[in-house]
Formats: structure tokens, C-alpha cells, sequence
């Protein structure tokens, strides 16, 4: 066979004939065969390192899913700017390992965008809430964020038994609810990394939009988040309708 003839024969393969193949072509001693079977042998150390890493990613619902449904919740945003903040609730199945979801922060853009659809298709249930600009000031950002979780939570088609929360307890929640709060639970848990990713894609498709509308200020690039260009834009044109306008105290002259 042809060195492009194995490789099919490689990509093709079910996990049980691949690993008979690789027996088999690892006696060969064309370069290019080698190569192959180097490649296809470091891409199966990769894959068994991930599934390690998203087994060790479901400990707490294996922990608590005697209890019952598990969710996990996230937000973004809480500290850009401009935009809303953004928390996602997700269901996942028990049995559910979805391949790299991970904190959405140690994700591109483009993982994340796939991510989102995977989990979306997954899910048992999904629910995304948003608090926008007035009411952050009026409130604050943090009790902003626990209004969006709640909502996130309220918008479940299938109410949870125990909530998985990134770092938070989230006052209002029905007290049958079981909440855990985990720290750096977005790189711990499946289900919250999987809700990290849903609010993270949810508003920068939001940020995305507000640039068609507010062209000058770069929403697309920096998200609402305060880079220097976005702050040289905020003191040359001033403060849009999706601006925080107590998060520009020290920007522009506002009481």
C-alpha cells in the first residue's frame, strides 16, 4: 500500500483495527509511514490525556448527582465597561463528556463558538439571563449578577436539584435548591465550564452587534472590556446607551 493508502486506512479506522494497525506499520520502514504512525500515536496520548482531564472535570457531579439534576452556572462580563452581563444555567446529561469544554477564558474564539453549539445540541436544558447597563448602575455589578443567574436558572425547562455555582452563592434561589459554591469552578466542573462558555459566547455575539451600532467605540474587538483604545474612544465621543456609567467615574466627569 501507498503511504496516502495507510493513512486512509488509519483515519478510517475503529479504535480496535487502528490499534492492530499501528502494530502492524510500525515494522515498516518508510519514512513517511513512520511519520504517520508517530502522528496518529502522539494524537491518541493527546485524546487520552483530555478524557483524564474532563474525567477529573465531573467530580462534583458525580458527587452530588445522588442528589439529583445537576446545573452549573457562570456569567461574563462583570467587569468590561459596557454590555450586559451575561450568566448561562446548564443541564448536561450524566453521562454527558463533551471533548475541551473547559473555562471559556482559556478557550479561542472560534473553540468556543463550536463548543457553544456542541453544548447546545447536548443539553438537557439551557437558560441564559442578561442584566443590561441601567440596571447594573442602579443595583451594582454584583447584585446585577445574581440577578442574571436567577434568571438563567428560571429559564430551565427542567428545575435543578443542586446548582454547581463559579465561586457564588446566589441569594433568591428556592431554598430545595442545593447550591455549591465552587472556586475556579469554571476550570473544575463540566457543567460550569460548559455554562462559562454559553454566557461568554452570548455576549460577545451581543458585543458583536453593538458595533454595527456604535461603530467608533470597538465593541467587536475588546467586548466592552476598558482597553486603552476603548477608553480613548469613551473621552473623544463619550458615553453610549450600553455604557456603565459607574464604571466611568474615573474616565469621564460624572457624579
Amino acid at each position: 500500500m501507498t503511504v496516502q493508502e495507510i493513512k486512509l486506512q488509519l483515519t478510517q479506522s475503529g479504535n480496535v483495527e487502528l490499534s492492530a494497525l499501528l502494530d502492524l506499520y510500525r515494522r515498516d520502514e518508510r519514512a513517511g509511514v513512520r511519520k504517520l504512525v508517530s502522528d496518529v500515536e502522539k494524537r491518541q496520548r493527546a485524546l487520552l490525556k483530555e478524557q483524564a482531564r474532563l474525567e477529573a472535570m465531573t467530580a462534583y457531579e458525580r458527587e452530588y448527582g445522588h442528589l439529583g439534576i445537576i446545573c452549573g452556572i457562570d456569567e461574563a462580563g462583570r467587569g468590561p465597561l459596557a454590555g450586559p452581563v451575561a450568566a448561562a444555567a446548564v443541564i448536561l446529561p450524566a453521562d454527558c463528556r463533551i471533548l475541551y469544554v473547559n473555562d471559556s477564558k482559556k478557550l479561542s474564539e472560534k473553540k468556543r463558538e463550536a463548543l457553544y453549539a456542541e453544548i447546545m445540541e447536548q443539553a438537557v436544558s439551557v437558560g441564559v439571563g442578561l442584566v443590561g447597563p441601567e440596571r447594573i448602575d442602579e443595583v451594582n455589578i454584583l447584585q446585577g449578577t445574581y440577578e442574571a443567574m436567577r434568571e438563567a436558572v428560571g429559564k430551565l425547562s427542567v428545575r435543578p436539584d443542586v446548582c454547581l455555582n463559579d465561586a457564588v452563592t446566589i441569594p433568591g434561589l428556592p431554598s430545595s435548591i442545593r447550591q455549591v459554591p465552587i472556586v475556579g469552578g469554571d476550570a473544575k466542573s463540566h457543567s460550569i465550564a460548559a455554562a462559562s462558555i454559553i454566557a461568554k459566547v452570548t455576549r460577545d455575539r451581543l458585543m458583536r452587534e453593538y458595533e454595527e451600532i456604535y461603530p467608533e467605540y470597538g465593541f467587536a474587538a475588546h467586548k466592552g472590556y476598558g482597553s486603552k483604545g476603548h477608553v480613548e474612544a469613551i473621552r473623544r465621543y463619550g458615553a453610549t446607551p450600553i455604557h456603565r456609567r459607574s464604571f466611568l467615574k474615573n474616565i469621564l466627569s460624572l457624579e
